[in-house]
């Protein structure tokens, strides 16, 4: 009886063990493979590009109500209003889209963005106005360079739709919040260093082919 109890334990171990290293393998292929849609291929970027439309619309509708609501300018609760607007829109968008190609979408913000949402609700007047227009505007530079790569890349018609229309949205919401005035620019990132051009290819005198 013991030795039945040992070798089930065994096996026991031996499976929960299997299961550890298998599924997390299942998960990671899930993510970087390219699936057949009836709108073309869809990789990686694409569904990257999708969960970060989400998450900015799962923190932005929140914040810009708060902005909305206790902002300490006048400008400052009009740009709230225009970002909860914009991002409710795109956030019934971006679930449409997800539906139809099969996309899983995330419904809590990244940690990131939970932090940046604990800071500025602990704040108030001018403080809390300098930090959302900052914060929300650096945010917005990094997932503008995200959502402009997948449009110039994608193979896929509805991504390539969506996010167009994400990119409009985008950089409207830039120029709203950098017309705060309360944007410091010197805390933004730089442009990308350009690489260095490759050389031209060597002309070929035709004269010489054998």
């Amino acid at each position: 009886m013991r030795g039945e109890v040992v070798m089930f334990g065994a096996f026991a171990l031996a499976a929960a063990v299997t299961i550890f290293l298998v599924m997390p393998q299942a998960s990671t292929a899930a993510l970087t493979e390219v699936t057949q849609t009836s709108s073309g291929p869809l990789g990686p970027a694409d569904r990257d590009f999708l969960v970060k439309v989400r998450q900015a619309g799962l923190w932005e509708i929140p914040v810009g109500q708060w902005a909305k609501e206790r902002g300490d300018s006048q400008r400052v609760r009009d740009v709230g209003a225009h970002l909860v607007e914009d991002h409710l829109k795109l956030d019934a968008q971006v679930r449409r889209v997800a539906a139809r190609l099969n996309v899983p979408l995330p419904d809590r913000p990244s940690p990131d963005q939970q932090r940046w949402m604990a800071q500025l609700a602990a704040e108030t007047g001018p403080a809390f106005d300098r930090d959302f227009a900052r914060l929300l505007r650096a945010a917005h530079g990094k997932v503008f360079a995200l959502v402009a790569n997948v449009r110039a890349g994608t193979r896929n018609a509805e991504v390539r739709k969506f996010s167009g229309t994400a990119v409009t949205v985008v950089m409207r919401h830039m120029t709203l919040l950098e017309s705060t005035g309360l944007v410091n620019y010197d805390e933004l990132p730089e442009p990308p260093t350009p690489s260095p051009a490759a050389p031209a290819p060597a002309a070929v005198d035709p004269r010489r082919q054998p």
